[in-house]
C-alpha cells in the first residue's frame, strides 16, 4: 500500500442492505453501502482516509462549495468479466484527469496513485454490488469540493474528496439506437481559457437549459459549438464527438475547450491500431451537415464514460433536420462499442493494458 493511504479506517455497516433487483434500470440513482473520504487542511495536506457507511456530507449553509462551486468530479466504470474477476476501465487516466481539473480550480491535488487506491478500496468493499450482466458496471463517482465554512470568495483552505459507488444499466433509455442532436448558436458549453477542459459541476449546469431546449424540440442531445464563429463542432452533449468522413475519421482536437475523454483516447487508439485515417482536426457545423447532405458522411458517434459509444442518426440545425446515412448505427460506430465492451467484460485481450483488477485487500 502507498504511504499516502497507510491508516486507511474502514469501519463496514452494521445495517448491511440487499442489493435492489432493478439497481440498474435508472442510471445513477442507486448507491452502494459505503463511501470513501479523506480531508485536506492547509499546512496538514489530505489526511484521515476512511471508508465508512454512506452518509450525508453535512456541509453547514455557508460553506463555500455552496456558494461559489469550487469542485471537480470524474466518472469512471468498473466491471465483472466473463471470468467473475472485477476490473476497471483505466483508472490511472481518470485519477489523472481529476487531478489537472483540480489544479483548474484552484484546488489542491491528490496524489494519483492515492485516488486509485481509494478506487480499489471501496469497489473491494462493495464488490457484492458490482453487477455481473452484460451492459453493466459500477459507476465510480469521486468528486472534491471546497469546504470552508464560510462565504468569502477565496480558494479554500479546507477541501473534502470523497467516492461513491452506483450500479448501473445504459446511459440513455433507448438503449444503443441513434440519438438526434441539436447544434445550437444560442448557448455555448465552454470559451478558451474557460473551464472547458475541466470536469467541474460548472459546465453540467450551464449546459442543462440548451438540453432541455433541444428536448423540447425533439432532439436527443446538443451540438455544441465553439463560442467565438459558432461554427467549430466541439463536443455532444457530455460525449465527446466523431464523424466519419469519406475514407477519415474525423474528431475536433483539444485545444482546451474540449474535455478530454478516457473512451475518446481509447477509441483514437483502437483506430490507429486498425489502420485507419483518423485526424484530430476542426470540423466545421456547416462542412458537416453538407457532408450528411451528399452522402459523404457515413457516421457520427459520441463517445463518453457513461454510455461508451453512442450512434447519432440525425442533425438538426438552423431549422433544418438532416439524416446522418441511413440514421442506423454505422459499421464502425458498431465495431468500436464490440471492441470497447469486450475488452471491459474480459471477453477479448486487452493489448493497451487498460484494464485494472480490483484485488481482494481484506
Amino acid at each position: 500500500m502507498n504511504e499516502g493511504l497507510q491508516g486507511l479506517a474502514i469501519r463496514r455497516t452494521t445495517e448491511p442492505r440487499e442489493v435492489p433487483e432493478d439497481a440498474t434500470a435508472t442510471f445513477g440513482t442507486v448507491f452502494t453501502e459505503h463511501m470513501f473520504y479523506m480531508r485536506y487542511e492547509t499546512g496538514r495536506g489530505w489526511h484521515g482516509p476512511k471508508i465508512e457507511p454512506l452518509h450525508a456530507l453535512g456541509l453547514v449553509p455557508g460553506s463555500s462549495m455552496l456558494h461559489y462551486g469550487q469542485g471537480v468530479f470524474d466518472g469512471l466504470k468498473g466491471f465483472r468479466g466473463r471470468d467473475g474477476e472485477i476490473r476497471l476501465f483505466r483508472p490511472e487516466v481518470h485519477a489523472r484527469r481529476l487531478r489537472r481539473s483540480a489544479e483548474r480550480l484552484a484546488i489542491p491535488p491528490l496524489a494519483e496513485e492515492w485516488v486509485v487506491e481509494s478506487f480499489l478500496r471501496l469497489v473491494d468493499i462493495d464488490r457484492a454490488w458490482v453487477p455481473g450482466e452484460r451492459g453493466t458496471a459500477i459507476y465510480l463517482r469521486p468528486t472534491i469540493i471546497a469546504a470552508d465554512p464560510a462565504i468569502g470568495l477565496h480558494p479554500s483552505h479546507s477541501y473534502l474528496y470523497f467516492l461513491i459507488l452506483s450500479p448501473v444499466g445504459a446511459y440513455y433509455a433507448s438503449g444503443s439506437a441513434p440519438v438526434s442532436i441539436v447544434a445550437t448558436e444560442e448557448f455555448v458549453r465552454a470559451a478558451p481559457g474557460g473551464l472547458g477542459e475541466a470536469k467541474t459541476p460548472a459546465n453540467y449546469a450551464a449546459s442543462l437549459l440548451a438540453a432541455e431546449r433541444a428536448k423540447e424540440a425533439g432532439f436527443t442531445q446538443v451540438l455544441w459549438l465553439d463560442a467565438v464563429e459558432r461554427r467549430w463542432v466541439e463536443e455532444v452533449g457530455t460525449m465527446n464527438i466523431m464523424a466519419r468522413l469519406g475514407g477519415e475519421v474525423v474528431t475536433p482536437p483539444l485545444t482546451g475547450t474540449i474535455l478530454p475523454g478516457v473512451t475518446r483516447d481509447s477509441a483514437l487508439a483502437l483506430m490507429r491500431s486498425w489502420g485507419l485515417k483518423v485526424s484530430e482536426r476542426p470540423l466545421a457545423i456547416d462542412a458537416l451537415i453538407a457532408a450528411a447532405k451528399d452522402r459523404t458522411l457515413s457516421e457520427v458517434w459520441g463517445t463518453g464514460t457513461a454510455a461508451v459509444v453512442s450512434p447519432v442518426g440525425e442533425i438538426g440545425w438552423r431549422g433544418e433536420r438532416v439524416c446522418v446515412a441511413d440514421g442506423k448505427p454505422g459499421a464502425l460506430t458498431r465495431r468500436l462499442y464490440d471492441a470497447l465492451t469486450a475488452i471491459q467484460y474480459a471477453e477479448a485481450p486487452d493489448p493497451h493494458g487498460w484494464m485494472v483488477n480490483v484485488p481482494v485487500f481484506n
